[in-house]
């Protein structure tokens, strides 16, 4: 059975990515609204009526805004950690949900899909990043992380595609006005990853099996992403590693898709 892979929002105002088949999916995040998760589905190839469980990496609100009408417009379950759904549940319009609470670190199934969370440094309760298993096919997303932890880069070896933030360009981002504590933040190891530090830990984990790279959550002030597809191009050229293909993300259209 086909595997399709799209990253059908990236950035501060909104994430969300979907793996599906021909018989069910899932979304990783869900930070759109209701009717524009469904119409960029639509685009990616992908139908609601065949999600089976949004996965919550973390509780911030680009991750989450679109939670409330995937779950009761159309029943879509959700699933987090207990960190994440304390997090959320003191929103009171995120109260009332009903989640299914995964444990960091054990895999759980959801129809064919197997998903593998794991911690990830960044400055939410508890954030995860995830490995999801189709067959065998296994794809990599970690979308906000401040370092690449010894963790983070066992997992994603043995990938097809790996989903991973190339938030800014260091120069950028010290360039950029905004107040310095923000900066502090964001360069620290519960903040975002640079366009460096992403190609340099791709390039690291590359096996045999990595096809596809997406590059996410790109600042929109603070970094380009030609200047982000370039690096990573660059890094991984240089390390002999030139057959992989590399792409970017956006946040107000879907990327390109990945298919099996």
């Amino acid at each position: 059975m086909s595997l399709r892979v799209c990253v059908l929002a990236s950035g501060s105002s909104g994430n969300c990515t979907y793996i599906g088949t021909e018989k069910s999916a899932i979304l990783v995040d869900a930070g759109l609204s209701g009717k524009e998760t469904e119409k960029r589905l639509g685009e990616a190839g992908g139908d609601l009526s065949r999600v089976r469980a949004v996965c919550v990496s973390h509780e911030h609100n680009d991750h989450t805004a679109g939670l409330r009408v995937l779950h009761r417009r159309h029943s879509i379950p959700l699933y987090a950690n207990s960190g994440t759904v304390e997090a959320l549940s003191r929103d009171p319009k995120m109260g009332e949900l009903k989640w299914t609470v995964f444990t960091t670190g054990s895999p759980f199934d959801v129809d064919e899909f197997t998903i593998e969370p794991f911690s990830v440094p960044h400055d939410a309760y508890d954030p995860v990043g995830f490995i999801i298993r189709s067959g065998d096919q296994r794809i990599g997303i970690v979308t906000d992380m401040g370092v690449a932890t010894t963790l983070v880069r066992e997992r994603l070896k043995r990938c097809q595609v790996v989903i991973v933030e190339a938030n800014h360009d260091e120069k950028m981002l010290q360039d950029a006005k905004r107040p310095w504590y923000l900066k502090q933040r964001i360069l620290g190891r519960q903040g975002h990853l640079s366009n460096e530090a992403a190609a340099a830990m791709v390039a690291e984990i590359v096996g045999p099996e990595l096809e596809q790279v997406y590059l996410a959550h790109i600042s929109e002030d603070c970094n380009r992403q030609d200047l982000a597809l370039a690096t990573a191009r660059r890094v991984l050229q240089k390390a002999g590693h030139q057959h992989i293909k590399v792409c970017v993300t956006y946040p107000d259209r879907i990327s390109d898709v990945w298919a099996c």
